[in-house]
């Protein structure tokens, strides 16, 4: 159970930090000794850059007091010694930080994309199918990267910018109170204004993360698509549908961009009245005897230092706030309480007969609109169970809730006694096999789809459930056999061919339990019947709950349940359902009449 819930590094999924703030500091401590000597190295750094400009004064202090060649090269030996030592620590300081942060960057993007798809796998299947998949994957991108750019700024380019300002500030007191109280002044006011300014451009960096995130899934659901656009002639619709939605990207992107050009604007003006407010000060203080050519030349070249520093911090802070509003969105959408979640305790399902029981079930997707009340089925051990009825009647939801896809609002779902919420979804999952109607496939070899149902068999028992699923003929016509890529959910096999991979998987699986929602739908009716023998084959030892349109795929079943509108209208078996001439007589006769 444990390695269910908690990642490779120990980090449990239950309880991901659901706000930007919290997520990047639980980030910060899962790697605390390099964000600390990258934070060390590169303040150290900065300390370097600052005295630069000190040793830099010492040099033309001594230069001006008009001594002969000999005596400069005896005074400057040690004041050029410490200004290039000053340049030489700075460099290997901030090339050492940089080595951290290379090392550093791909592990937490690592641990950051771990921990949030770990955190999405167990979202509800509701939530699941509200979401654009490509809209998903992409905010788990953008935090992952978010998380790195943001930290990055932080330590390379804002706190140095701090450490630079207050250092320049205390080489300055140490000379001359009026530069220093003017580069305090001018500091603390920049400071506030960036403060002020970067807290407004906060949300509308969200929002075009937003709007950037929606877009994205449009082009996925259109790229997945495209077939169904070409056969439509939807070309034209579709550039309009995309349209809108890169339109309100580009309002949210004018916005925000223009806002912090804005900004930048403000910036650099306070850039030039430092420059030249201290320049004049220093012109003023120097003509008065106040200060001397070395103190002179220390504070212009402090001042140029920051400037530089300035002009880059206009495109740091929109990287950082968009990062921040990447992470903020990511978080916000991905990090929500999950729907259905394990008890505190939950035991692991142990099934010995497979017995299955609907017990006074009340359920419905929304509220005030149940689908079953006080629902009651049972299936003994072993039984083969078809569940038929018009579409909508209630019959794929039944699977929903034995799978604990959603939770009943009463009753109870029991398997061999033990009601599914007291059990781990983890061990629930693998005592039901499950063949849907529609079947996931990924885009990977065809070996690697049906190795997924047991990740331990070995190749005989791969060779006997794709015999059994009447696969082997066209995996071997194929040009690669079974190492063809599949495609996108398999759109390069036909219907068929995807249907009978996936009962091929969930054979291999051989669980105890068998559900098979429209499972040969997708078969012709020669291929249906030889796939139906095999499975005859192997349903002997099993529970097995088919759900089907087409009457003839359970008619040979044990049992055959009736619904109508969520209701349990009819039981029995083919012949007795048949005899009692109601419901299922009256869909039997007309898809008789249709064939």
């Amino acid at each position: 159970m444990t390695s269910t819930r908690r990642l490779p590094d120990g980090w449990d999924i239950r309880h991901l930090p659901d706000t930007p703030q919290a997520f990047l500091r639980a980030f910060i401590l899962r790697h605390p000794v390099a964000y600390s000597g990258m934070l060390a190295l590169q303040t150290f750094a900065m300390v370097c850059a600052v005295l630069v400009p000190w040793q830099l004064g010492q040099i033309t202090r001594l230069v001006s007091q008009g001594l002969d060649a000999s005596q400069v090269v005896t005074a400057l030996r040690w004041p050029l010694a410490g200004f290039a030592l000053m340049l030489v620590l700075e460099m290997v300081s901030t090339r050492a930080a940089s080595g951290l942060h290379i090392y550093t960057v791909p592990r937490q993007r690592r641990a950051v994309t771990q921990a949030l798809f770990a955190y999405l796998q167990r979202h509800s299947h509701r939530y699941i199918t509200s979401e654009f998949a490509g809209a998903l994957a992409h905010r788990i991108s953008e935090v992952s990267i978010g998380t790195t750019q943001t930290l990055a700024i932080l330590i390379f380019d804002l706190i140095p910018l701090l450490v630079t300002l207050a250092l320049a500030v205390i080489l300055l007191a140490t000379a001359n109170a009026w530069l220093a109280a003017f580069m305090g002044l001018w500091a603390v006011g920049f400071l506030i204004l960036c403060w002020f300014l970067a807290r407004r451009s906060h949300p509308l960096a969200r929002d075009f993360a937003a709007a950037r995130s929606v877009s994205t899934g449009k082009v996925v659901d259109a790229v997945t698509n495209l077939t169904n656009i070409r056969l439509f002639a939807r070309h034209p619709y579709e550039h309009g549908y995309l349209g809108k939605f890169l339109d309100h990207e580009v309002v949210a992107a004018d916005r925000s961009l223009g806002y912090m050009e804005k900004i930048r604007w403000l910036q650099n003006s306070c850039g030039v009245l430092l420059k030249l407010g201290i320049l004049l000060l220093a012109l003023w203080l120097w003509q008065r005897g106040s200060i001397d050519i070395a103190t002179f030349v220390t504070a212009t070249s402090l001042s140029l230092m920051i400037i530089t520093d300035v002009a880059g911090l206009s495109r740091r802070l929109l990287e950082f706030f968009e990062a921040m509003g990447n992470i903020a969105n990511g978080v916000r959408t991905l990090v929500r309480p999950h729907e259905v979640r394990d008890t505190v305790g939950a035991t692991s399902l142990k099934v010995e007969r497979g017995e299955v029981h609907f017990a006074d079930v009340t359920f419905g997707y929304h509220p005030g609109r149940p689908i079953f009340q006080h629902l009651n089925l049972h299936i003994p051990a072993g039984q083969r169970v078809g569940l038929v009825g018009a579409s909508g009647s209630g019959k794929s939801t039944l699977l929903g809730l034995l799978l604990r896809l959603y939770d009943v609002d009463e009753g109870q779902v029991l398997i061999d006694g033990q009601d599914v919420r007291t059990v781990t979804q983890h061990s629930l999952h693998q005592q039901v096999g499950l063949i849907p109607q529609e079947p996931g496939l990924f885009h990977r070899s065809i070996r690697e789809n049906i190795h997924y149902g047991c990740l331990e068999a070995g190749d005989d028992a791969l060779a006997a459930a794709i015999d059994r699923a009447g696969a082997r003929d066209f995996i071997e016509a194929m040009e690669q056999g079974f190492e063809s890529l599949v495609g996108e959910r398999g759109v390069k096999l036909s219907g068929g061919q995807r249907q009978r991979i996936a009962i091929a998987r969930v054979l291999l699986k051989n669980a105890p339990i068998l559900v098979m929602d429209e499972a040969t739908s997708s078969l012709d009716s020669i291929t249906e019947r030889y796939i139906q023998d095999k499975l005859d084959e192997i349903m002997d030892d099993k529970t097995v709950i088919v759900v089907a349109h087409r009457l003839s795929t359970v008619a040979h079943l044990d049992r055959i349940v009736v619904f109508e509108d969520g209701r349990i209208v009819e039981d029995g078996s083919h012949a007795q359902l048949l005899a009692r001439r109601g419901y299922y007589h009256r869909l039997w006769s007309r898809q008789g009449e249709a064939a």
